[in-house]
């Protein structure tokens, strides 16, 4: 008789730890992923005569947030990310196009598992750097903002993988001209 009580005790407990997670409507969340697009922003030559392009779309993007469930269908999500794209490593140089985005976007709530998602992206700090033979590969850009549509497939409450299109554009410091930086990803995100 202890053990089954014991185990319903249990149960209970587990039922209502699980509804109040779900009832929490604000979530912190990480995330990586990869994206390419973009123009050219910059072209490495190496010694064995390859060549390593920078795009300004193209790379690798970290993120850190938080959202907010305000509705069963509407959540808020806001994001402070780093974004890279880097020519691999070489015994004469190497060159990078880093960018500081911060995000928020809308989602509707398809299901529990889908979800659509609009919004925009500001960007900062956006620069090309290179050392060794791409030491001359020095640029500031202008911030800029963007253009985001995204879905996103929850597995969990837990864990969620987002396809994503950016529309936005850089223009270098001191110049008119300007680098379509539009591009496609894919991020895994962790919810807690």
């Amino acid at each position: 008789m202890k053990n089954t009580l014991l185990a319903c005790a249990i149960s209970l407990l587990s039922l209502n730890a699980a509804h109040a997670e779900a009832a929490k409507p604000l979530h912190f969340l990480v995330g990586a992923g990869v994206s390419a697009g973009g123009d050219q922003l910059a072209t490495v030559d190496y010694t064995n005569g390859s060549e390593s392009k920078i795009r300004a779309g193209s790379g690798l993007a970290l993120q850190f947030g938080a959202e907010y469930r305000v509705s069963p269908e509407f959540t808020v999500q806001s994001t402070v990310g780093y974004h890279i794209h880097f020519t691999q490593l070489a015994n004469n140089g190497d060159a990078s196009f880093s960018r500081i985005p911060v995000e928020l976007v809308g989602y509707y709530h398809l299901n529990n598992n889908w979800r659509v998602g609009a919004g925009a992206r500001w960007v900062s700090s956006a620069k090309v750097h290179g050392n060794g033979a791409a030491s001359n590969l020095e640029q500031d850009y202008q911030n800029t903002t963007g253009a985001i549509v995204e879905a996103e497939y929850l597995f969990n409450s837990r864990f969620g993988v987002k396809v994503r299109a950016v529309k936005e554009e850089y223009k270098p410091e001191g110049s008119s001209h300007t680098y379509s930086g539009n591009h496609v990803g894919v991020i895994g995100n962790f919810y807690f």
